[in-house]
């Protein structure tokens, strides 16, 4: 068993971050491990002036700005043994594998399974940017807080930024549909949104080993009779390895040049679809006692 670092009674006092954006990669289920990522920075008080993320990372992004480190964990934790979390049941409804709906839409009020402090992350001082791929013409479309108006439109957001295709239902906003933003022009590592949002020093925090590399997916023609009603979708998908690759490539170029800390999981024993309460449990405290390790090497960083 994976021993847990002590936890502070409270966090430290804010510490601003003035010039480094914070970036989160997405990965279902293996936001486990890094949603203990979220826990440290707001333990230690860490302020960012910007946050990215996409998918599972736009998940950590919402619970960080809210300073809420229970929410943080109990995503991608306890709150898989929900029994409305999704199944095969709910997939041959229509509902997704994932219950997004409930997930995202019926769970954040008060009272509720996953209550989100609305207040609380509305007085963050930190912009941020969330990015889902729109399925009619293969656009990233990114939201910040000037599109933000009420939580509904926050969760609708965060729903669309991590809808994966064929195992979850397009999300509508506007009159339009939109899919999982790691189909975009970065393939999942919103390190262009930080770039476009005038920084050149970033904390990026990944889903996966520093060894890792994506392969094609298998099986081409079933992903565009699938998606024969938005191709963009299915060119999206058939792509997206080598648009993932070449932006981990940069991402570690930008750390060996010093412009970028890099959090990645030093073992990833959990898929992007885990269920398992005990191992999503186990993944997160594995993600804690690495963080603990490695986060006088991030205040080092940030002091440069």
């Amino acid at each position: 068993m994976v021993e847990r670092p002590p936890s502070p009674a409270s966090p430290s006092p804010a510490v601003n971050v003035p010039d480094v954006a914070l970036v989160f990669e997405g990965g279902g289920m293996r936001a486990a491990y890094t949603s203990a990522v979220v826990v440290a920075l707001v333990e230690a008080g860490l302020v960012f002036p910007f946050v990215a993320g996409i998918s599972a990372g736009a998940s950590n992004t919402v619970n960080y700005l809210t300073g809420d480190t229970r929410r943080a964990r109990t995503s991608f934790t306890t709150f898989a043994a929900d029994p409305q979390f999704g199944s095969w049941r709910t997939f041959v409804r229509g509902q997704g594998l994932f219950n997004s709906d409930y997930i995202y839409r019926r769970t954040s009020g008060p009272g509720e399974a996953l209550p989100f402090n609305w207040d609380a992350f509305r007085a963050h001082p930190a912009d941020f940017a969330i990015s889902a791929f729109r399925a009619r013409d293969g656009q990233t479309v990114r939201w910040g807080r000037d599109d933000i108006v009420t939580q509904e439109d926050l969760m609708a957001r965060v729903q669309a930024s991590s809808t994966m295709p064929v195992v979850m239902p397009p999300v509508e906003i506007d009159g339009e549909l939109y899919v999982d933003g790691a189909l975009g022009g970065t393939g999942g590592i919103a390190i262009d949104a930080a770039r476009e949002a005038g920084f050149s020093k970033f904390v990026v925090v990944l889903t996966q080993e520093r060894s890792y590399t994506k392969g094609p997916l298998g099986n081409p023609w079933f992903f565009r009779r699938h998606f024969r009603r938005h191709p963009a979708v299915a060119d999206a998908l058939l792509s997206r390895w080598s648009r993932y690759n070449e932006t981990r490539d940069e991402v570690f170029q930008l750390e060996r040049d010093g412009h970028a800390w890099v959090f990645a999981p030093e073992e990833m024993t959990i898929s992007n679809g885990e269920r398992n309460v005990a191992r999503l449990e186990a993944a997160h405290e594995q993600g804690r006692a690495q963080m603990a390790r490695e986060m006088p090497a991030l205040q080092e960083f940030l002091r440069a």
